[in-house]
């Protein structure tokens, strides 16, 4: 993957984030100027690293290679962290999940 539309979403959203370079790099598990040669649209990446940077990004792989979401991104960004819940304890996010709704529904 070499596109440099994608490494200026990656830099675009990891300022959002208010992340530093090394921030982010670090939670990515790769070296800071692998990240920044992705940045800049030097060097492409493999899909294992996409996703580590999707995930520590809030978006999908979708998004950083084309740019278009799929749905709204606080879909994606509750999914992300859904994933990362023990299962364990799902029954319980479940049901609040389920409060929430009813909530924001008015019921």
């Amino acid at each position: 993957m070499l596109d440099k539309r994608v490494g200026e979403r990656i830099r675009f959203l990891r300022e959002s984030n208010d992340y530093t370079r090394d921030d982010l790099a670090s939670r990515a598990n790769i070296s800071t100027k692998f990240l920044y040669e992705i940045e800049m649209g030097k060097k492409g990446c493999s899909a294992e690293v996409l996703l580590e940077l999707s995930k520590e990004l809030s978006v999908s792989c979708d998004y950083l290679l084309t740019g278009k979401k799929n749905g709204s991104g606080n879909t994606e960004k509750a999914a992300i962290i859904l994933e990362s819940i023990d299962p364990w304890q799902m029954g319980r996010v479940e049901n609040i999940l389920r409060l929430i709704q009813e909530i924001s529904r008015g019921v």
